[in-house]
């Protein structure tokens, strides 16, 4: 893959994420409307899907609404994701919830199946922006979309706030404040996206090159090369962590139990504690927050299509969209704090979501994204290896 074809496509991810959260604001917002024949249902619908994209209030809803249970499997990885359904070639799960920047590992597997936009009746409640990814990445042979988006949002930097203040104007964290002598054994991240974390902060030192880390996605001897430095430079410093993350409640527990200070962290989890208010900060660091979107894939071993449709459309509703972000002001719905890709979401999140949204990505944030690449296999694998040498080590 050539730096060439590697530019529009990183402009148009920066865009579409960069959009979001204006376009909500001007989405007109409908009733909840679940097809009638899935109102009839007593059925159920097999989920696999991060660990806390869908919460009780969430659930209960929809089971009070149609009648169809969610068997719900959370995960942490997408590896995982892959693993699973690979494992069962897809039977045992309807719906999966890959990222947007994975679909080469997925072409050529057989185990996902295209989506039928017919049945999804509430597809223009969609950001376009985010549903044109299905359509142009996610197109397998033709036949259509097999990704839907779902919740978008970022990895940056978290931190205690009764303990430390990032030391830049504004209270804006770098990722090198990670690897500064006064956080050793304090922090945490999530392997192999804090190497990447840690190589945006190399290229700001001069140790890599500015774009290093966006030009290793090009080959890979181009990878290797890159992430030598950044392997290299992770071992040597590697008692700075305290714990490696795979999951929402493992960053929440690094930070309430776990001793942790700062860390490279989803967005979701801290912003959940904030709003809960417990004494942490999430906000996009200088580098740049790493942006992505989950999405909803249709299993090729799916056997509850209805349930599926209606799982779907119920996902796309506005209200109980908006209400999972953080509860919408019900304690008891509880929410994942990240950003629905659902329009007019937000009228339905509570009134401190936009505040909080200020807070987490001041300034020029949105236009400082790093949209996650476009991921072959051969890039998965070989950060895989580097990613085992750092924590192995």
């Amino acid at each position: 893959m050539s730096s060439t074809k590697n530019k529009p496509e990183q402009r148009g991810r920066r865009k579409f994420l960069k959009g979001t959260a204006a376009a909500g604001a001007a989405a007109a917002v409908g009733p909840w409307v679940v097809s009638p024949r899935a109102l009839a249902s007593s059925g159920e619908v097999n989920v696999l899907m991060w660990s806390d994209y869908l919460p009780p209030g969430f659930l209960k809803a929809f089971n009070d609404k149609t009648g169809i249970t969610v068997n719900y499997t959370g995960i942490g990885s997408n590896e995982e994701i892959i693993n699973k359904m690979k494992a069962t070639k897809g039977r045992g799960v309807d719906i999966c919830s890959p990222t947007n920047m994975r679909s080469p590992q997925w072409i050529e597997l057989n185990l996902l199946q295209a989506f039928d936009y017919g049945r999804i009746s509430n597809i223009g409640n969609v950001n376009p922006a985010m549903l044109k990814v299905g359509d142009e990445e996610w197109n397998f042979g033709g036949k259509g979309s097999h990704w839907l988006p779902h919740i978008w949002g970022t990895e940056g930097v978290a931190w205690r706030t009764d303990v430390w203040t990032p030391p830049r104007a504004g209270e804006i964290p770098s990722y090198g404040d990670i690897w500064q002598s006064d956080m050793k054994g304090k922090t945490m991240m999530r392997p192999h996206s804090g190497m990447l974390g840690c190589g945006l902060y190399l290229e700001t030192t001069g140790a890599l090159e500015p774009g290093a880390m966006k030009n290793a996605y090009n080959d890979e001897a181009t990878m290797r090369k890159v992430w030598g430095v950044v392997t290299d430079f992770c071992i040597k410093n590697k008692e700075q962590v305290k714990l490696f993350w795979n999951d929402a409640d493992s960053q929440k527990n690094g930070f309430l139990n776990d001793g942790v200070v700062v860390g490279q962290t989803w967005d979701g989890p801290p912003i959940t504690m904030m709003n809960n208010g417990d004494p942490v900060q999430y906000r996009a660091p200088i580098e740049g927050s790493l942006a992505w979107v989950d999405g909803m894939s249709l299993s090729a071993g799916a056997e509850n299509i209805e349930e599926v449709y209606a799982f779907i459309d119920f996902c796309y509703q506005p209200e109980p969209a908006g209400q999972s972000i953080d509860g919408g002001g019900d304690e008891s719905w509880g929410g994942h704090g990240y950003n629905s890709a659902v329009l007019g979401a937000d009228k339905f999140a509570s009134e401190q979501y936009a505040q909080t949204f200020a807070s987490v990505y001041p300034g020029e944030s949105l236009a400082n994204l790093w949209p996650w690449p476009k991921e072959p296999q051969w890039y998965a694998d070989v950060r895989t290896e580097f990613r085992n040498k750092f924590v192995n080590a």
